[in-house]
């Protein structure tokens, strides 16, 4: 047995060593490819030489591509996901007729053969050598003809033949809006591979993660076609389409039938690109002389609304960097190409014929992902809620900031959300992976809002003004660097100095909730002594108001002992007692007020309602 003990401590030892010992790294994949579009049957033939970087200290002897278009086919994943579900996405069924009972049917398993998505890999070599590989799925397996070793380069190369399938969901052809391309996630992806090893998940339609690379790709399509995509456009005044420079003429030789479309992206994961024969282009400079360009249709009834939208977005981006950080590239696109609206490299897809109210907060989500999931990209499939959650609260954030109408609590409808979700028994933890979620419904709540609200709680906890400088100093420390949940968690703690493991642990990895209440209020003489309660699993730090019958008013703040930390007064026109540290183990709490019960009028836990209460209406005591 001692023999036992003492093995266990030295491995140990040396597993805590390792840990310490081992740097960052990242892999890293440069993309060259040349694609040729038949417009007329959604067909295209590309070849693709990859250029991979192994930083990691092991030796790769396979690697996986992420074939995305082969989701769209009857009887794949994404298909036996949406006959599994019980609320399968509205977007990706349809609804009909079953012995007068309306049933949703999958708008995949209904695709004929020309209209199905697919890539077909052939001729796959490593540096010159063939090797063996298989597609299983959305996902191909390579066995490599020679092992990667550890700070070595490759080079892949492959031949691929693709279909671009009925738009489904985000890609594809032929959308509800009249796209006739949305190309994303049109091309053989290299999955990522990390200290946690490979991330080959099949694609079943949630979310990505990627390797980030140099992208040089040269698309050859009809003539009457313009594009927009991820990328900075080589030797725009030969296209046209309004990329050229003011004032050159663009003529074509009168047998050209199409046009070769070169485009380079620096430091980015991912390549999208949309077309259509009836778009509009514009170009407007926002922020450190970044093009904003905006492609959406020759529609009379949506160009005003593109129009309006454009110093909107400049407004936006404005407001981003210097609330997040400066966005590094010199060019992002507005898109009308996709379903709702989906976040890609220097771009977006999105919808275009609502509202402007709707397309300026879809634009706005969209493009506040550039700084959390294309420069900072965690892993948006294990942890979507460091993704869309952020997103989530920093689009809110700023639509407020940037409105004539401010509100008190722009967050206050996600907190809404959340207590539906929590009333529905349906929660699942965040540390769920996005596609194993039980039903759409608690995922998007879990992700969107619940995120959300992990950053706008952070600010009830630390204080505002910390909350903002985490914000900063996260983007800061961990830009392009595929940060971890625990390292948002370490930015808030190097800022403010508490301790907020707790935090992480309970709001991410559990469905622990939080639930004070005020338990009783009594005389204790011409003083008054209030007892609280600890109902839900979760703790917290409590902020107290007290208002006086006389229109006075007081607060108390209640510091929790294992956050070793002591917020700022967020309101200091009115005075505030700090009280002793609550401890997580003890359930219920007693202070005194020093004036008489008779004299209180309104005691409120909480009163900014950033803390996630689950049951609100015992936070609250008023004198009758």
């Amino acid at each position: 047995m001692r023999k036992l003990l003492l093995l266990s401590i030295v491995t140990l030892n040396w597993g805590s060593i390792y840990a310490q010992s081992t740097t960052y790294w990242q892999q890293h994949a440069d993309y060259k490819m040349d694609v040729v579009m038949d417009v007329k049957n959604y067909q295209y033939k590309g070849k693709q030489e990859l250029v991979y970087t192994n930083n990691s200290p092991d030796t790769l002897r396979k690697v996986y591509y992420h074939l995305f278009n082969n989701a769209f086919q009857p009887g794949s994943e994404m298909d036996a996901r949406l006959h599994s579900i019980k609320d399968p996405d509205g977007r990706m069924v349809n609804k009909v007729n079953v012995d007068g009972k309306e049933v949703k049917v999958s708008r995949i398993e209904s695709l004929k053969p020309n209209e199905i998505g697919y890539l077909k890999i052939s001729n796959f070599k490593q540096d010159g050598i063939a090797a063996v590989s298989k597609t299983v799925g959305t996902i191909l397996e390579v066995s490599l003809a020679k092992p990667i070793l550890p700070n070595s380069k490759t080079t892949f190369t492959l031949d691929f033949d693709g279909q671009a399938p009925v738009q489904i969901r985000r890609s594809g052809r032929n959308n509800s809006e009249g796209i006739a391309l949305s190309m994303s996630q049109w091309y053989p992806k290299l999955a990522e591979f990390d200290f946690e090893g490979w991330h080959a998940d099949p694609y079943i339609a949630r979310e990505f993660h990627g390797v980030w690379g140099n992208f040089d790709v040269k698309i050859t399509i009809d003539k009457e076609y313009t594009l927009g995509g991820t990328g900075y456009l080589q030797s725009p005044n030969e296209i046209g389409h309004g990329y050229q420079d003011a004032g050159v003429t663009v003529s074509y030789p009168k047998k050209t039938k199409t046009l070769t479309w070169h485009f380079i992206a620096p430091m980015v994961h991912d390549f999208t690109w949309a077309a259509d024969k009836d778009y509009l282009h514009d170009v407007v400079k926002g922020p450190n002389n970044v093009d904003l360009h905006f492609l959406y249709k020759n529609n009379p009834k949506i160009i005003d609304n593109w129009k309006k939208l454009q110093p909107l977005m400049v407004n936006m981006m404005d407001f981003f960097n210097k609330n997040i950080g400066e966005y590094p590239y010199k060019q992002y696109s507005f898109i009308q190409g996709g379903d709702g609206g989906m976040e890609y490299a220097m771009c977006t897809l999105m919808l275009g014929n609502g509202k402007l109210e709707g397309i300026y907060g879809t634009a706005t989500h969209e493009l506040a992902h550039s700084w959390f999931q294309h420069i900072l990209a965690s892993n948006e499939s294990k942890h979507p809620w460091m993704d869309e959650g952020f997103t989530t609260y920093v689009q809110d954030w700023a639509v407020n900031e940037l409105s004539a109408k401010k509100e008190e609590n722009p967050f206050k409808g996600n907190y809404n959300a959340y207590y539906k979700l929590i009333e529905s028994g349906k929660e699942q933890s965040q540390s769920t992976h996005g596609d194993r979620y039980d039903e759409n419904r608690p995922y998007s709540v879990s992700s969107y809002v619940k995120g959300s609200l992990f950053l706008s709680q952070l600010g009830y906890l630390i204080g505002q003004d910390k909350l903002a400088e985490t914000i900063k100093r996260y983007y800061h420390d961990f830009k392009f660097k595929h940060p971890t949940p625990n390292d948002v968690k370490r930015s808030a703690e190097r800022v403010s100095g508490a301790n907020l493991d707790w935090y992480l642990m309970d709001w991410t990895q559990t469905t622990n909730t939080i639930d004070y209440g005020i338990k009783a209020v009594t005389e204790n003489g011409d003083k008054t002594a209030v007892n609280l309660e600890r109902i839900g699993r979760m703790p917290m730090p409590i902020d107290l108001l007290v208002e006086y019958t006389d229109g006075s008013k007081e607060s108390f703040y209640i510091p929790l002992r294992m956050m070793s930390f002591e917020k700022e007064n967020p309101n200091p026109s009115i005075k505030r007692t700090v009280l002793n540290d609550w401890a997580w183990a003890a359930s219920n709490y007693d202070f005194t007020i020093a004036k008489a019960k008779n004299s209180i009028k309104k005691i409120t836990i909480d009163p900014s309602g950033l803390m996630a209460d689950v049951k609100q209406t015992n936070n609250v005591y008023e004198m009758k």
